[in-house]
């Protein structure tokens, strides 16, 4: 019987939607590979994580990833990298994230295992940093793709990939996909929702932090006090959520939260920027009327006017939402957009690519 390649993750943002994505990614590929984790818990890190994945899996916690630059804790943290490498002895190496990119990249270079590097969304596109500090994070990024050429980076949208591309020519593009039979699954007890246009119900999902610009959430809220917007998740700014018709409804399960997006209408994204968000795609599978930011990540998934709208600023939000009301003709909208999913997002299209690049 041919030995199982051994695949090493290493990831420092594990949560959100790089846990989700991950955890699709390493589920579907488990009896192919070989797989260990090597992690380090966020705020947002379920407690039972280890329950997701598949009973094979092997996880090391990594004691000094943290999210921020820390000169002291990164060199630490890039030690335990290399000890882990050299202890687990992988045949290919996949980053997650910036930090386990940079780190990961400096800890094997010059050894000749087979890597790859998943941003899951540039540090330098983040708008909550300085002009000097995403042009520093840039630098970082560029220094260490050329001190590791052989590592490939993959970028999770069209629009990753073509800043992938600025960095390191050895890039591919590999569209983040969900797993349509669990989400049909897990939502086999709800009914498909119309489109209530005299009532609508608009919604987002997420962390209530800047890169999700709840202040254009709130903004948008407040010309139409009369609909009801709710935020499924929490966070440091939620105090920017101001209106009376917002509720905020804390952290949910993940069947909460399914049945929350199911019972509204319209689905909002208001983000600074994105890698390819897993909550857009989930909502456009069941079938909202998907209204987001025009930044790389949403635009790669939202042809507007044909499955789903972006938005540059807050009238444009609001005058798409006028014409919901107004027109009422968005059923081909959200047809076009679950359609979207089944042929161009979906995890067994992810996989099959993940399963090229890595060999058998």
């Amino acid at each position: 019987m041919k030995k199982k390649k051994k695949v090493l993750h290493i990831v420092e943002a594990f949560g959100g939607g790089v846990f989700t994505v991950l955890n699709d990614l390493i589920n579907g590929i488990s009896n192919d590979y070989d797989i260990v984790i090597a992690y380090s818990l966020r705020p947002q890190t379920s407690k039972n994580f280890k329950e997701f994945f598949d009973k094979n899996v092997k996880f090391i916690e990594v004691k000094n990833f943290t999210r921020s630059i820390n000169l002291k804790k990164d060199i630490k943290a890039l030690k335990e990298v290399k000890e882990i490498i050299k202890e687990e002895k992988p045949d290919i190496i996949h980053l997650h994230s910036s930090k386990a990119g940079i780190l990961g990249r400096l800890a094997v270079n010059g050894n000749k295992i087979k890597m790859f590097y998943n941003p899951h969304g540039f540090s330098f596109l983040k708008k909550d940093d300085s002009k000097l500090k995403r042009i520093i994070y840039w630098l970082i990024e560029k220094v260490t793709a050329l001190f590791n050429r052989k590592c490939t980076i993959v970028g999770c949208s069209r629009g990753e990939y073509e800043e992938a591309r600025k960095l390191n020519k050895n890039s591919v593009c590999i569209n983040n996909g969900i797993d349509i039979d669990k989400l049909k699954q897990e939502t086999q007890n709800l009914s498909e929702k119309k489109i209530d246009y005299d009532n609508l119900k608009i919604c987002t999902v997420g962390r209530i932090s800047f890169q999700k610009n709840p202040q254009m959430f709130n903004e948008i809220a407040k010309n139409f006090p009369n609909i009801k917007f709710t935020w499924i998740g929490d966070g440091e700014l939620k105090d920017y959520l101001t209106e009376p018709n917002i509720e905020i409804t804390g952290w949910k399960t993940r069947e909460e939260v399914l049945q929350i997006l199911n019972n509204n209408d319209i689905f909002l994204l208001t983000s600074l920027w994105e890698g390819l968000p897993i909550s857009l795609l989930e909502a456009m599978y069941l079938k909202k009327v998907c209204i987001v930011s025009n930044v790389v990540g949403n635009r790669d998934v939202i042809v507007d006017g044909q499955n789903g709208f972006v938005a540059n600023n807050e009238l444009k939000y609001k005058e798409i939402i006028n014409d919901c009301i107004k027109q009422r003709q968005c059923g081909e909208i959200i047809k076009n957009a679950s359609q979207s999913i089944m042929n161009d997002f979906n995890l067994n299209n992810m996989l099959r690519e993940y399963r090229k690049i890595y060999g058998s």
